[in-house]
């Protein structure tokens, strides 16, 4: 697989090593969990007062692992600190030691949030091989994409940065599309498909991939203004978070894949329209 998925792979009893995906440095070095667990939605604690007839039995607590724990969000996953220390020293960020790109922020003084998107997980035993930043991002994106929609019947999501900015709004079409590529052929025929004509080739090798189609709107220089205030505002509508830069980088993405399709097809309804693989 291109990304080692999270939620499927990684498990209790095992030792892992994190990387930075973006230069490859070691974060943590042979982790052995005795739980991997997923944590509530975000907005749990809100919700309590409607799940309980008393008093909000959770007011001061919080939810921080334990030195062999592994909790795992909708973008991110807690590790307790333990002797590892990448914080910032201006903020709460934290930084890769080699390259500075933002991994994660601090959440206490003993609990850290790495994001899905900055950071590289594979077991002791394997061997770290670098995947190129963009193919990584639209493949993490698109997995919580996935995940998300099928577990809680989400289909509109606002990607946020952590300056609390709304960057992207995305509506996922659907998550059951296959790309093929040839990998070189000197006779093909077009195939009719529902994104247009392609060219399939009648003989040689091609390479598939599974993807998501996404409808897409940037909310950049209060770009959409009025819309991402109203999908802000509505219960149906899932926030994802992710670090600001890799917001930008998100749009640069979709915009890139917007433009490689017939202009006739780049737009539906107003959102421009992208394939994401994963």
């Amino acid at each position: 697989d291109l990304v080692f998925t999270l939620r499927e792979s990684l498990k209790p009893q095992k030792n892992y090593i994190f990387y930075c995906q973006s230069c490859g440095d070691i974060i943590v070095k042979d982790r052995k969990f005795l739980r991997v667990l997923p944590l509530p939605s975000e907005n749990w604690n809100a919700l309590v007062e409607e799940w309980c007839c008393h008093p909000n039995p959770f007011a001061r607590s919080t939810l921080h692992p334990k030195h062999d724990d592994c909790f795992l969000g909708d973008t991110f996953f807690l590790l307790n600190s333990g002797n590892e220390s990448h914080k910032s020293k201006e903020n709460t960020r934290v930084i890769c030691k080699r390259c500075k790109t933002m991994l994660g922020e601090t959440v206490s003084s003993d609990t850290i949030k790495y994001y899905v998107t900055e950071v590289i997980i594979r077991p002791s035993e394997g061997s770290f091989s670098p995947t190129p930043r963009p193919q990584f991002v639209q493949s993490m994106v698109a997995q919580c994409l996935v995940e998300l929609s099928s577990a809680k019947s989400t289909f509109r999501f606002t990607v946020k940065g952590d300056n609390g900015k709304t960057y992207i709004l995305i509506w996922l079409l659907n998550s059951d599309t296959l790309l093929v590529e040839s990998l070189g052929s000197s006779s093909s025929h077009s195939v009719s498909t529902l994104f247009g004509d392609i060219f399939m080739p009648s003989s040689g090798p091609v390479r598939t991939w599974n993807a998501v189609k996404v409808l897409y709107q940037p909310c950049i220089k209060s770009r959409n203004k009025d819309l991402a205030d109203a999908w802000e505002n509505d219960m149906g509508v899932h926030p994802l978070k992710f670090p600001s830069e890799t917001c930008l980088e998100l749009l640069l993405i979709l915009g890139l894949s917007t433009t490689s399709l017939p202009p006739s097809l780049r737009c539906m309804n107003s959102f421009q329209v992208r394939n994401s693989c994963y």
